[in-house]
């Protein structure tokens, strides 16, 4: 698990914890610190200051605005409303915020906390719900740790509220009280884990609502003799056995994009006629499946053409876009929404998640002007003057020099319109620079999940990574216990290190009949762990993952920042193979 920012001073009066107290002085003046300062709490103070809040903010920013409706509120009201009587006079304060830590509820009362409507780290400082949020995981903020003035005398303990698929953080919930005598762990950390429990049990009993209405709605609209019809909602599918004649993996994909952009922007009318691709061999007619006023999902009514296109050879969809699985259908959607406004969009992932190949799709039919920083850092092969239309692919921004950051943000200032792709893989520390033009473009940013967080999809990428046989080749096919050993290994290389091994089995096997297990990398068909893991063990593989998505799948990286050797983080990933 991440691990959270936390002291381990007993006391919380001042003498009793000079150290940190000390620290925090000199960094706000400017000085040295002392040593044995956690580097953690030093990196926080940082992000604050770089963010430029002060760190004698009285007053509480403007309110944000909140969404109309909020799943995670919906769910969580009846959890809180059965809590609420026990805060009075206890002097404890209850927060929950959504995923962009927006205060959406809150209860009772610390005195001296004021009053605050969000809690991100670019506002406020550090803190347990935006700590939360940050390594996913528990969190506790203590005291000094904090970077106000005015919450240098009060502890926090932030949870985060996971959803009921694909692991997104759709919240936190965060219990604070004056500062605890006893320090860490919080006295109030059991029982606000407790009632994030419950929350999500409310989420994922709602979440079966939602796909039982999608039934039924599936179920009305089928009533009919021989009805195409079709009920998506970005998660699952329901298709009648007419539809299954008409649709193609194009169309379909193109009505689970539709499922997608209605659930996350709401719309209560999507129109009359979706757009599907061409030759597609039908048209759509497309309405929201509803919920208490929520959409949940679409039913499309198919209906073929009387003159239908003639038919197209249908090519394997390309490897950027395969994948079934809920994080990657939901990653690909939330790009083709952003891409379809003309302006800059970052896609972020470790190495080899396909970032420069999902940007080259979304580019269109047209050849986009691409630019690699790896070998222009400065960006000084960008024409000043642009074909208009033609979209600008930049990759490895995180290669980048001051001088190209600088005629990046130039060129976004003259040219805000732009056609723009960037791809960024995240490892060593952005500088300020770059920093800040991360920070410019978060709310179009889309992270590309590891290919380990979407093991379901490797049997669909299998044929599309395979190279084309030889004429009277057959294609190559996979044993089951090959494929397991495959979904199994965590693939650390991501997407790039499964195609390396798919072609070097098609050009070096010699055998015939499907792979089977033992003809894989040694790294690859060594089974996961015989025997189930301990807590400890647990916890110290969950760092591992993260601490390897955090430097962009930089094995070295990782090992270096983890403490430990190459060899043994190569051991440990063999050993805590899920």
């Amino acid at each position: 698990m991440g691990r959270a920012v936390t002291t381990t001073d007993p006391s919380p009066t001042a003498t009793a914890r000079p150290s940190l107290r000390l620290a925090r002085e000199r960094f706000l003046s400017g000085r040295p610190l002392p040593p044995g300062v956690p580097e953690e709490v030093v990196a926080a103070w940082r992000r604050a200051r770089f963010f430029g809040v002060p760190h004698d903010l009285a007053q509480p920013p403007a309110p944000p605005s909140l969404p109309q409706e909020s799943t995670l509120l919906d769910a969580a009201r009846p959890v809180l409303d059965r809590i609420v009587p026990a805060l009075d006079g206890g002097g404890m304060r209850l927060v929950l915020t959504d995923e962009r830590l927006r205060v959406v509820w809150t209860a009772g009362d610390v005195p001296g906390l004021g009053t605050w409507t969000v809690l991100s780290e670019q506002v406020v400082g550090n803190n347990g719900a935006a700590l939360a949020v940050r390594t996913r995981a528990r969190a506790e903020v203590h005291g000094t740790e904090h970077f106000l003035d005015r919450w240098q005398d009060i502890c926090a303990v932030g949870v985060p509220v996971f959803g009921p698929e694909g692991g997104q953080v759709l919240g936190t919930l965060t219990a604070v009280t004056r500062l605890c005598a006893a320090g860490p762990p919080h006295p109030q950390a059991a029982f606000t884990e407790a009632a994030v429990t419950a929350v999500e049990t409310e989420l994922r009993a709602r979440a079966g609502r939602a796909e039982r209405v999608l039934l039924d709605a599936f179920v009305r609209a089928t009533s009919g003799p021989d009805r195409a019809v079709a009920a998506l909602d970005g998660r699952n599918r329901l298709v009648s056995e007419a539809a299954q004649r008409l649709l193609t993996p194009e169309v379909l994909g193109a009505l689970e994009h539709e499922a997608a952009g209605a659930r996350d922007t709401n719309l209560p009318d999507i129109g009359d006629h979706t757009e599907l691709p061409e030759g597609a061999g039908c048209t759509a007619h497309v309405t929201p499946v509803r919920l208490d006023g929520r959409t949940i999902g679409i039913l499309a009514a198919l209906e073929p053409l009387d003159d239908p296109a003639p038919p197209v050879a249908s090519s394997p969809p390309a490897v950027s876009l395969t994948g079934s699985s809920v994080p990657w259908r939901h990653t690909v959607g939330q790009a083709v929404r952003l891409a379809r406004s003309p302006e800059p969009l970052l896609l972020t992932g470790e190495r080899g998640t396909g970032k420069a190949a999902l940007a080259r799709e979304l580019c269109g039919p047209g050849s986009p002007q691409v630019v690699d920083a790896a070998r222009d850092p400065g960006l000084d092969q960008v024409p000043p003057v642009r074909r208009p239309g033609r979209p600008l692919l930049l990759r490895h921004a995180e290669r980048l020099a001051q001088p190209g950051v600088a005629a990046l943000n130039s060129l976004l200032d003259q040219h805000p319109d732009i056609p723009l792709l960037i791809t960024y893989t995240p490892g060593a520390p952005a500088g300020p620079c770059l920093q800040r033009l991360l920070d410019k473009l978060s709310a179009r940013t889309v992270p590309l999940p590891p290919l380990r967080e979407r093991a379901e999809d490797i049997r669909e990428l299998l044929p599309a990574l395979t190279p084309r046989p030889a004429p009277g080749q057959p294609p190559l096919t996979w044993t089951l216990d090959a494929l397991r050993a495959l979904e199994a290994y965590p693939w650390p290389g991501n997407v790039t290190e499964l195609a390396h091994v798919v072609r070097s089995l098609a050009e070096q096997r010699r055998r015939s009949g499907p792979v089977r297990r033992a003809e894989l990398p040694d790294a690859v068909r060594e089974g996961p762990a015989a025997r189930p893991l301990s807590p400890m063990e647990h916890a110290e593989r969950t760092a591992i993952l993260e601490a390897l998505r955090r430097h962009g799948g930089n094995k070295a990286r990782t090992a270096t920042a983890l403490g430990i050797g190459r060899a043994t983080l190569y051991r440990k990933l063999r050993e805590y193979r899920r």
